[in-house]
């Protein structure tokens, strides 16, 4: 497997095709790929679908994304808070499309994605409008619905460092949905702040094996962030 290397985040998405459905890594803005974002709103790729823990915040990166009208739906625990005024327009207004997944459901419909899995129970959501339309099972006495996977076509993620081969470590929070969107996707699209050569990173801390990685973007240039990542 070869690893692309890029310093250019246009040149990373420039591929994406209309229709494509792409996950987009952070919790907030924490771990959010705002150069990748950028980088999609400008290639004009339309009829998203867009897997995000929230829906945007103010009107930057994510929320950008949104405005531009060539997001069909989005896949979200949180779509709406303080900021979300982008969204929540769109959304009244009957632009968008919305499904709602709670945010365990939604990391484990991502793990499973990588990790093969056809489908799953999960007693969450049972009893709730989430769960209408889906298969109940009763199981040792408690009630479960069937989940299936998100399988996603690019994912859109942000690392602190990658080596030479892919292999990539997260700044603390900012780690959040990175690692199991990776293994999600048919194409895995990382920035980062520093590349270092094979061996540098401490294999006992690496986190996405560089086998789930397609292209990873250097943007040295990016000012590094607080704790939150």
């Amino acid at each position: 497997m070869t690893i692309t290397h890029l310093t250019d985040a246009d040149a990373a998405v420039a591929d994406i095709p209309d229709g494509a459905t792409v996950l987009i890594g952070g919790f907030g803005t924490a771990g959010q790929p705002m150069e990748l974002i950028d980088a999609l709103r400008r290639h004009g790729a339309k009829d998203l679908t867009v897997v995000n823990n929230n829906a945007g915040n103010g009107d930057h990166g994510l929320a950008a994304l949104l405005a531009t009208g060539n997001v069909r739906k989005i896949v979200c625990s949180f779509p709406r808070q303080r900021d979300s005024w982008v969204f929540d327009e769109l959304y009244h207004s009957g632009r968008i499309e919305l499904e709602v997944v709670p945010q365990g459901n939604l990391a484990e419909r991502l793990r499973a994605a990588g990790a093969g899995i056809g489908a799953f129970f999960t007693p969450t959501g049972v009893g709730t409008t989430l769960a209408e339309g889906k298969e109940h099972r009763t199981i040792d006495g408690r009630d479960y619905v069937l989940e299936y996977p998100i399988c996603g076509d690019f994912a859109l993620i942000k690392a602190h460092r990658a080596d030479r081969m892919g292999n990539l470590v997260y700044r603390k929070t900012a780690r959040n949905f990175g690692p199991v969107m990776a293994t999600a996707s048919s194409t895995t699209i990382v920035q980062v702040v520093e590349v270092v050569e094979t061996s540098a990173l401490d294999p006992e801390n690496i986190v996405t094996p560089a086998i789930f990685v397609d292209r990873v973007v250097r943007l040295a240039a990016l000012a590094e962030e607080g704790a939150a990542g």
